[in-house]
């Protein structure tokens, strides 16, 4: 599981969150955009509104997911969440910051 604690590389400047999502784990990537955007907004993430309200989950899961020749080296979605824009990058990165 990909819970982002601790010990997840991450950095939150006040301004900005941000977290490395681990691909080849087993929890989806929107488990861990919610997660992200909750951290930042100091908040939980059952007081969230639900992801697919911002994004079509399924479709942010595809595009990142492992395919047969490996991993997407490039690119990246944006989008606006929770009054947040969050940036999920082929790198594995997610990050969060005020829309």
């Amino acid at each position: 599981m990909n819970d982002i604690t601790s010990e997840s590389p991450s950095a939150h400047t006040g301004d900005h969150y941000s977290v490395q999502y681990d691909r080849l784990e087993d929890e989806p990537l929107s488990v861990s955009v919610a997660d992200a955007v909750a951290t930042f907004c100091n908040t939980n993430v059952t007081e969230l509104d639900p992801l697919h309200y911002a994004i079509n989950a399924d479709a942010l899961e595809r595009l990142f997911e492992p395919r047969a020749n490996g991993l997407r080296s490039e690119g990246s979605v944006a989008f606006e969440y929770n009054e947040c824009l969050v940036t999920v990058t082929a790198t594995g990165e997610i990050r969060v910051e005020r829309a």
